[in-house]
Order: structure tokens, then sequence, then C-alpha cells
């Protein structure tokens, strides 16, 4: 008997982030448990807010050309308030079906952009100069050397011990070494 694919996607744990005084934007962490071989990781958490994913529907579209009809993410409220509930809930209900949508297509799956988004902490910057081989390091390698993996899945808690989620991994923190 064959073990049939599976990718789950979570989107949770919202949290505002403050830039400074006036500014500060809301992220959630991104979690994916695959048992595909598409994935590197089977397991990963990452944290990504609004304009990310917005990025990534950008992207994915170009790369995909008119081969793929994207889903659509939930919409841009400029009224967005970081402190009601039900917007909150509506957004990141938003955002995973998105996400289930788009790891349940093999076009899609086979996006470098993708891959980075879900499982690594690089910065939307990063993920487009390694995809084009603009770093000392490849996809496979960011994904493997990315952070500490968060594994909050259902009611399991991190079994690595709670660290800081949205620290860089090791070679981002190379790659600023090397460039300063």
């Amino acid at each position: 008997m064959s073990l049939q694919e599976f990718t789950s996607v979570w989107v949770r744990d919202p949290r505002i982030q403050r830039e400074d005084f006036w500014h500060a934007y809301m992220d959630y962490e991104v979690c994916i448990h695959s048992n595909s071989l598409a994935f590197t990781k089977k397991t990963s958490c990452v944290r990504r807010r609004y304009s990310e994913f917005v990025w990534l529907r950008q992207k994915l579209q170009d790369n995909a050309l008119l081969l793929v009809r994207l889903p659509d993410l939930p919409p841009k409220n400029p009224f967005f308030n970081m402190n009601s509930a039900q917007q909150i809930d509506e957004r990141m209900k938003g955002l995973q079906q998105f996400l289930g949508i788009i790891v349940q297509n093999p076009l899609l799956l086979s996006d470098s952009c993708l891959h980075l988004f879900l499982q690594s902490q690089l910065s939307v910057s990063r993920i487009e100069a390694c995809v084009a081989g603009r770093t000392h390091y490849t996809v496979a390698q960011a994904i493997q050397s990315s952070g500490p993996t968060v594994m909050r899945f259902g009611s399991e808690e991190n079994m690595e011990g709670e660290e800081e989620e949205n620290h860089c991994g090791p070679l981002e923190e190379l790659l600023w070494k090397y460039n300063s």
C-alpha cells in the first residue's frame, strides 16, 4: 500500500510588529507539514506579512505566465484594524486558503520562490537574489539552514525549545557579514 502525498498549510499566530512609534504591521506564522517530494523540509514555519503574500502571488503569476489562474488573496483593506479579531481572522483564513490551493498545483510547486517563501526566513529581496543565482548559496541550502523550525502543529509544542522565530538563518547572517 503506497502512502498518498499530502501538504497541509496553516496561517496563524498574528503578531503586531512595530517599526517605530508611528509604523506597525502584522505578520503571521506560516507552517507547512508535508510528505511530498516537492518539499526539502517536511515541516517548517516562517513569519510573513501580507505584503509578502502580495509579492508571492505576483511572482507566481509572472513565472506561470498564463498557464495557471492563481487564487485571489483576501482584499487589501485600507481600514484594516490590527485590533479587530474578526478582520485578522478573516485575513488569516484567506491567506491560508490561498496557500492551500497553491501547494496543490504541481506547476506552482516547481517555483523556487514559493519554496523559499514557505521554508526560509529570507526577505523578499533575498529570495529574488537567491533564485537569480546572486547569492553564495543555493535554494536548497537556504531552506536547509533557515533558522530554527518551530513545530507547533495542532497542540504540539516546539520540540526544540522556544527560540526567536524571526531570527535570520545562518546563511543570511554569513551573507550580511560577507557583504558588510
